[in-house]
């Protein structure tokens, strides 16, 4: 039997809560050849290079064949390159926020305090709680939804087929094991359900222009033009998973980071200011969008001492990359206001996660409150159970005791 790489053990279900060790052995070559050809860069330094050099593409059509593989956000502004990159973010970019729209998020505020509150004061009179089912995934996808003009009736819909597309998306090992294909098989069928519901949604307010952004795009005739309608489809899948998607996990796990360590609960409790900074070591020590895969030389790199050949994938180890020594010291430690904490938790360049201040705002409010509201709480189960997907990284329960909800 040959033995596994950290990078492949890294990615078993079993380490899914504790990858960590194998990212410590991964980073002794920062530029690491996969036995199937790919590269996995793990270090700092490297992966923000990476992320700023023009000879690495997004786009998946310009993978040689045998790298092809399915992806949901296909078509999508993450699988491509400037210019046409650039031309569909701004589309989107000018329904959402900064330059066109300068105060969105400031002025979401008081709808994401007022959810915050009302899905705490449902928690009254209970003594256990699912942070995630009942916290960390209703305020996110509320927020987007309303953002995006999705009804939010449809929420508990899409959220079953994002779950399979989650699950049946592996990079490790265990892809080809017969319950991982049922999964992946399943998982595309997801997809093209959720396509087909944007899809309807979007013909709708093309009929019928309506409130959310979904509306916005499909009437926009700007100076750049209307988005084709595939194009449109692709990133409203795209708008609609990752808009909560990591929100959700980094909800999480910065209540589970701060039951872990209470020394950080207790600095919380008394010096609440600490929660905007606290936000960003939160994202840093478990970064929300884990790796990324879809990454491509355009020609030979030569980096850290190795070549990636031209064709060559490249996948980007974020989570790796942010507990680096080589740029953060006592990096599996969270210290609320670390210092030049320029982590890559939400990509950098020109893939920057445009939606990363609604993630900010969200996660600053959602802690801040539990801290304030929620009486003693303890985890039950530690390491929670985790979900099975290896990119957006969270767990999929986070069940905690608690005394009771303040007001």
């Amino acid at each position: 039997m040959v033995e596994e790489t950290p990078w492949q053990q890294s990615l078993r279900y079993a380490n899914r809560a504790n990858p960590y060790p194998f990212y410590e052995e991964l980073r002794k070559t920062p530029v690491a050849r996969q036995p199937d050809g790919s590269y996995v860069v793990s270090t700092y330094r490297e992966i923000v290079a990476l992320l700023h050099d023009n000879r690495v593409t997004s786009d998946p059509r310009k993978r040689p064949a045998e790298y092809q593989f399915a992806n949901p956000f296909e078509g999508s502004i993450i699988t491509e390159d400037p210019p046409e990159h650039d031309l569909d973010r701004r589309r989107m970019t000018g329904h959402f926020g900064p330059p066109e729209r300068p105060h969105m998020i400031a002025d979401l505020e008081p709808e994401i305090r007022r959810l915050t509150a009302e899905l705490l004061d449902d928690m009254k009179g209970k003594t256990r709680i699912d942070l995630v089912d009942e916290f960390a995934f209703p305020l996110p996808v509320t927020i987007i939804c309303k953002i995006l003009g999705v009804p939010l009736e449809s929420i508990p819909r899409f959220h079953d087929w994002i779950e399979s597309a989650l699950d049946g998306a592996d990079l490790g090992p265990e892809a080809n094991d017969p319950e991982q294909l049922r999964r992946a098989e399943k998982g595309v069928e997801e997809v093209g359900k959720l396509r087909q519901f944007l899809a309807d949604l979007l013909d709708q307010y093309t009929e019928q222009p309506g409130p959310g952004m979904f509306s916005a795009m499909v009437h926009d005739t700007g100076p750049d033009g209307r988005m084709p309608q595939d194009t449109l489809v692709s990133d409203a899948v795209l708008l609609l998973f990752a808009g909560h998607e990591t929100s959700v996990n980094l909800i999480a796990h910065s209540v589970l980071t701060m039951l872990r360590h209470p020394h950080v609960y207790e600095q919380l409790r008394h010096r609440p200011e600490l929660v905007v900074p606290g936000v960003e070591e939160f994202l840093r020590l478990e970064s929300s969008v884990h790796i990324w895969h879809t990454r491509a030389a355009l020609e030979d790199i030569e980096i850290a001492g190795t070549t990636i050949p031209k064709g060559a994938p490249i996948l980007l180890a974020y989570g790796s990359a942010n507990r680096d020594p080589e740029r953060f010291e006592n990096p599996d430690e969270p210290v609320l206001d670390r210092p030049d904490n320029q982590h890559v938790g939400f990509s950098q360049s020109v893939h920057y996660r445009f939606g990363a201040p609604l993630a900010r705002l969200e996660t600053q409010i959602a802690v801040a409150e539990f801290v304030r509201r929620v009486e003693n709480p303890r985890l039950v189960e530690d390491p929670p159970p985790y979900r099975r997907n290896q990119i957006f990284r969270g767990p999929r329960h986070l069940v905690v005791d608690i005394d009771g909800i303040r007001d």
